[in-house]
């Protein structure tokens, strides 16, 4: 999205001007450093995008995390649907893990964005990492304990 929005500032007005060569060509150098927040030759525009900082930006661990993100999402899918078909405790307890992870990468990124100053963050951050531990503890509680997550969710839909 901020990708688009500096795009779509760079090609109005004064922006358009300075994307363009002579022969009327996009110039690669001056997009790249301009979506890198980085000073243009022949860019007078104050126009900035602030985008949240990443810790592991060009690391394995960066791809590693993204491409875990991935899989619990599609994990999820096809949890939903086996735990309306056949629901047990290995769809329980794997949807308790699974939606506890995917809600904590969740909100980990909302904290990222939205929490500023790296005190204020790490406190939020210590405190959905405990929220979320809570949130397993009480999934694996209460498959253990009660009907399960599964047999819970078609006990509500036949009310």
């Amino acid at each position: 999205m901020a990708v688009l929005l500096k795009l779509g500032v760079l090609c109005s007005g004064q922006g358009g001007r300075a994307l363009l060569l002579r022969n009327r060509v996009v110039k690669p150098a001056c997009v790249s450093a301009f979506l890198q927040d980085q000073r243009t030759p022949g860019w007078h525009g104050t126009q900035h995008v602030h985008l949240s900082p990443s810790h592991h930006s060009g690391s394995k661990a960066a791809s590693l995390h993204w491409t875990s993100e991935r899989v619990v999402s599609v994990l999820l899918l096809g949890l939903l649907p086996t735990g309306y078909l056949s629901p047990c405790s290995v769809v329980d307890y794997s949807l308790a893990a699974a939606l506890t992870l995917h809600s904590h990468w969740g909100l980990g990124q909302v904290v990222t964005d939205y929490v500023h100053g790296d005190a204020s963050q790490k406190a939020v951050k210590a405190g959905l990492l405990a929220v979320s531990a809570l949130t397993f503890a009480g999934l694996c509680y209460f498959n253990y304990h009660d009907v399960g997550i599964c047999r819970a969710v078609a006990m509500l839909w036949k009310l």
